[in-house]
Parts: structure tokens; sequence; C-alpha cells
């Protein structure tokens, strides 16, 4: 782990909430939303991609903000900087 400050409201590095992430991959009934099929990596179709974003994504214990957890540690090393 790393420091972290939230960019927002630029004063919370200690209280942070770890948001796990399980994408599924799903086929849609586009009339109903009802799930018709479910699919793995192994099985996607050709026009469903992959699931790309982060693990998990951080949330200021202080504002509520969410971000990717980059972003808090970015945030973090630039107000060292100065």
């Amino acid at each position: 782990m790393e420091p972290m400050l939230c960019p927002s409201c630029k004063t919370n590095r200690t209280r942070f909430h770890f948001i796990e992430q399980h994408p599924k991959a799903v086929k849609l009934n586009p009339q109903t939303g009802e799930i018709e099929q479910e699919y793995t990596n192994e099985s996607l179709e050709p026009f469903h991609l992959p699931y790309r974003g982060p693990s998990y994504r951080v949330q200021c214990g202080t504002c509520g903000l969410i971000e990717d957890a980059e972003m808090f540690v970015q945030h973090a090393k630039a107000s060292q900087m100065r």
C-alpha cells in the first residue's frame, strides 16, 4: 500500500473504503432486462469484451468520493512535492 489523499476533500489521508469489484458477464433480454445468459471469460461471444477495469476502487470515508486507487495515490504524491 502507498499513502493516499482524497483529491476531492483534500484533507482525508486515513479513512477509506476498499470496494472489491466482482464483474459478471451477462447477456440481457433487450425488452425485459432479464438475464438470458451468463458468461465466463473463456466463453465470451466475439462482440463481448472481457472486463478490463480495476479489481477494486476506493471510497473516501470523509466525503464519499469513489475513484480508482491510483487517483488517491497520485494526489498524495503531488501534495508531498509541494
